[in-house]
């Protein structure tokens, strides 16, 4: 089962970086089948990172709750519409199924054949003495289910409808019996009897199945040959080939073709609703018309849930959608520990007051003695370097800066120069929409039982921020009502002077004790303060302990 290595959403450059290097790390380690994945697309200044790293983007996943292609047979037992019973009956048999999907010639599902469907194929009729005898099929189907041999074959692949005859009786009596069906539908049964042979050559019946292993005469043959009569001969008695024709019908009479199928996108919570109010016994799964595979309603009882790990984030607010439905194996951050994490299970928990996930990430490399490739080395660096401010946040300590010596010895650029290019580009007040700068490092937190969100973005100067700041204030009030929040806060921060603008989208109760300078309704003067997790969100959960909870 595929592990994947997610960041939280609205990923920065070190959420992506870490997932991308930590996956590279355990499939070198323990998990050779760990993907890099990420739940919202890279920013300007991350795709610059991958690209100087020679990278591709992690496999973007918005939602990892288990869809039916992941719980679903694959290797499903199937049917099709020309299939005869015997061969249908055999298979599923030896499968060990009761219901199967039936497809046709293009690979589409057209119904569902079940095993009581299968029998009353076999006993429709009952006791009549002529729908009994009824075997929609061709001569060359039953030759391969009795196991025989053509000693003369005349249109072997034509489909009919036979009526089957056994020649059991007088020579005078099966003849005055055959005279009642029309001739040219008739498929004879008879032992080494020439006498039943012979009348039913010269009617010029459809097909003459001589059984026990016998063959027609030499004469008899040449008759054969001139009527036109196909004639088959078995190695079985009479009984049991007669059975075994039976059996060589088609069951294209009992296919069910109104049914239920489920689209293999469909996610699992989903089909249960759908699964369980049918009566059907099995679901084809599909991808348009095609099988995908096949899903009973016991699949759906305890499937298989898809493993993941979070590095840079330890809150399922934050997290990719579903992950409350996922086996959460590992946690790697750096971030305060939230209080909506939960497990069932025992896992691997690590969090450090670093500057950043990579920081952790490439120290297991350096303790496990692998040394990371180039481009490996550089995701690394960019994501510490991006997290740190290139080691000038406060949230910057000895291991990050030990970390990214050691890492520079496996990089082909300086990092210094490479830091410099890498904040000059991606502006994100030059390039994106209002909407899309307040969600492009967004991060919800609940504290209190009151939900807000922080958002951050990095700029050289706050000159393209006064140009927007009234677009940006609508945007912050747009993604606080479209997520129900109490506020929605954006912290602007300029690389250059260490300093930071923090514009809300409304100030809840106690907020004037922000003692921090105010600029303009809303707006406000931080100093020094660049770190969201390590200044910024210990300062609102202060203001909001100490504040009754305003209206959302």
């Amino acid at each position: 089962m595929t592990v994947f290595v997610f960041g939280h959403r609205n990923p920065d450059t070190d959420a992506i970086c870490s997932a991308l290097a930590y996956a590279d790390f355990l499939r070198q380690t323990t998990r050779p089948d760990a993907v890099a994945a990420c739940c919202g697309t890279p920013n300007e200044r991350t795709e610059f990172a991958l690209r100087k790293a020679g990278l591709h983007t992690p496999r973007i996943i918005m939602d990892i709750r288990p869809e039916l292609e992941d719980v679903c047979n694959r290797s499903a037992v199937v049917a099709r519409c020309n299939d005869v019973f015997y061969d249908v009956y055999k298979r599923m048999n030896e499968n060990e199924v009761r219901s199967i999907p039936v497809l046709d010639e293009n690979e589409h599902v057209t119904g569902i054949v079940t095993l009581l469907d299968l029998l009353e194929l076999m006993l429709q009729g009952g006791v009549d003495p002529v729908r009994s005898r009824l075997v929609c099929s061709s001569l060359a189907k039953v030759v391969d289910v009795v196991g025989g041999e053509f000693q003369n074959a005349v249109d072997p692949d034509r489909v009919d409808d036979f009526v089957v005859t056994v020649g059991a009786m007088s020579a005078g009596g099966f003849t005055e019996r055959m005279k009642q069906f029309p001739a040219e539908r008739l498929l004879v049964v008879s032992g080494d009897r020439p006498t039943i042979q012979l009348p039913a050559l010269e009617m010029g019946v459809r097909g003459l199945v001589v059984t026990g292993g016998y063959k027609l005469s030499s004469g008899l043959l040449q008759l054969a040959q001139a009527r036109g009569v196909s004639v088959i001969t078995c190695p079985l008695d009479t009984a049991t080939t007669t059975m075994r024709i039976k059996a060589a019908q088609r069951i294209e009479p009992v296919i069910e073709t109104e049914f239920l199928t489920l689209s293999a996108k469909m996610p699992v919570a989903t089909a249960r609703g759908h699964v369980y109010r049918s009566p059907q016994t099995i679901f084809p799964v599909v991808d348009g018309a095609k099988l995908v595979g096949v899903l009973s309603k016991s699949d759906l009882v305890n499937p298989p849930k898809p493993q993941i790990v979070l590095v840079d984030h330890n809150e399922l607010s934050q997290a990719v959608t579903g992950a409350d439905e996922a086996e959460i194996i590992e946690v790697l951050d750096h971030h305060r520990l939230g209080g909506s994490l939960k497990s069932s299970h025992p896992m691997r928990f690590m969090m450090e007051p670093v500057g950043s996930t990579c920081t952790l990430v490439a120290r297991m490399f350096k303790q496990a003695e692998i040394e990371p490739t180039p481009g490996i080395a550089l995701c690394m660096a960019s994501g510490m370097i991006s997290d740190t401010l290139f080691l000038r946040s406060p949230t910057t300590t000895d291991v990050d800066r030990e970390i990214l010596q050691w890492l520079q010895t496996f990089c082909t650029c300086d990092l210094e120069s490479y830091a410099n290019e890498f904040f000059s580009v991606g502006s994100a007040l030059r390039s994106r929409t209002p909407e899309q700068v307040v969600r492009e490092d967004c991060k919800e937190f609940e504290e209190s039982r009151r939900r807000f969100s922080i958002s951050q973005i990095e700029e050289i100067g706050f000159d393209l921020f006064w140009k927007r700041k009234d677009e940006l204030a609508a945007a912050l009030e747009g993604l606080a009502k479209e997520h129900n929040l109490e506020f929605s806060a954006l912290l602007v921060t300029d690389i250059s002077s260490n300093g930071s603008l923090l514009l809300m989208s409304s100030e809840p109760e106690g907020w004037e004790e922000i003692n921090y300078p105010q600029l303009e309704d809303k707006l406000y003067e931080l100093e020094q303060v660049v770190s969201r997790k390590k200044q910024l969100l210990p300062l609102i959960i202060s203001l909001i302990e100490n504040s009754p909870a305003g209206s959302v």
